[in-house]
């Protein structure tokens, strides 16, 4: 690969994901991030934390407890020595996975030999924000703008178009891409009776990690009973005649994932098998507005760098936002298994902790492709503002 290094991801971890304002919300994002970090340390006691070259970590906020380059103080929080490093990145919510991106071009350019990448959100304790007057005692009133999720500040000079709030976008990409009501709630009940399967057969126990002084051994947002005829009792959440509600739109979440990134000599100093060795990164932009299709591009465009097809995949991970959102990607993507689809349930029921959402779903893959032996397989994710962003993995 031109002198490249190949770069292996070692092991990956989380945190239960909690609902919005459920058992993880008197969590600070910062200790967050550090339970995930040491979680990677402790499992690989052959890692000298002295050696860690750089921890690269995603946030979609900032504007709380997470502020400050939350990767630094994640560093510090989790007893990892002063000397090492940490940078954080922002891509809404392809942040997480663009923290491994990121930490992976570090280690094929030789910059780094071993890195910890992840994500963190807590959309629980996302704050609200006050602007500065224009000038100073103003008589009038001030508004305060809630910073967990979506526009806020916006500049006037955007088109109206390009800013309007996230579900209202989807209902837009839903009429244009024929997605019905009934295919989203179809859809979004499959996904809460795979997650719930999944947390059944033990699917997760060699990812998730607990937070401390929280009792939650579970993803909280995961609803078992849901069912297409029980998701189509509930009232459209954006349009009156709309198709979007709270059933087939993901949720809001608190949570962190981190995974271990390395080369072959970092392999022979861990002494640990990979999970799974990267392979290629797309990344692509579409209209705000249509946000939600952004993935279909950067998939193509990290296969077509991988030198595969959709048909290859044996797994997909592709972030649930919405139902409708997922199902207009997949009817893009030509010659795909539907059973290679999101195999343990997606955002849908597992919950959508915006920058560790990236890092959760890369790291669900890698650990998948482990347990199979071998095989192949990306992870995609929408992003706000018009992106999207994929990463394919081999074993």
């Amino acid at each position: 690969m031109n002198g490249l290094r190949d770069v292996y991801l070692v092991d990956a971890v989380r945190t239960p994901i909690g609902r919005y304002g459920g058992a993880l919300a008197g969590v600070r994002p910062d200790d967050l991030a550090a339970t995930v970090l040491r979680a990677l340390v402790d499992r690989s006691p052959g890692l000298d934390p002295a050696r860690i070259d750089d921890v690269v970590f995603g946030a979609a906020n900032g504007a709380g407890e997470d502020n400050r380059d939350v990767a630094r103080m994640a560093v510090l929080l989790a007893g990892l020595p002063t000397s090492v490093p940490g940078v954080t990145v922002n891509r809404l919510c392809g942040s997480g996975l663009e923290a491994v991106i990121q930490a992976a071009r570090a280690v094929a350019v030789g910059d780094a030999s071993i890195v910890l990448a992840g994500g963190v959100e807590s959309m629980s304790r996302a704050p609200w924000v006050l602007a500065k007057p224009g000038k100073g005692y103003p008589a009038g009133h001030e508004t305060l703008h809630s910073t967990t999720l979506g526009w806020r500040l916006v500049n006037p000079r955007m088109p109206a178009e390009w800013t309007v709030g996230l579900g209202e976008a989807t209902e837009g990409l839903a009429a244009k891409y024929g997605v019905t009501r009934q295919a989203q709630d179809a859809y979004a009940a499959a996904s809460h009776a795979r997650a719930d399967a999944a947390w059944t057969a033990g699917a997760f126990a060699d990812e998730v990690v607990p937070v401390a002084g929280v009792e939650l051994s579970r993803d909280e947002s995961i609803r078992p009973g849901s069912t297409p005829e029980v998701l189509a009792t509930l009232k459209p959440s954006f349009r009156p005649d709309g198709t979007i509600t709270a059933g087939n739109a993901s949720p809001l979440n608190d949570g962190a994932a981190a995974l271990l990134v390395t080369d072959a000599a970092g392999l022979r100093e861990l002494g640990r098998e990979p999970l799974a060795r990267i392979t290629a990164s797309g990344v692509h932009a579409v209209e705000p507005q249509y946000f939600g299709i952004g993935p279909v591009e950067a998939g193509r465009r990290a296969l077509a760098k991988a030198g595969r097809g959709f048909a290859d995949l044996d797994v997909l991970e592709l972030n649930e936002a919405f139902a409708a959102q997922a199902l207009a990607c997949l009817g893009e993507w030509a010659d795909l298994d539907p059973a290679s689809i999101n195999p343990l349930g997606g955002a849908l029921a597992l919950g959508h902790p915006l920058g560790a959402s990236g890092a959760r779903v890369l790291g669900t893959l890698a650990h998948q492709l482990h347990r199979r032996g071998a095989g192949f397989g990306m992870a995609a994710l929408c992003i706000g503002v018009g992106q999207g962003l994929a990463v394919t993995l081999e074993k």
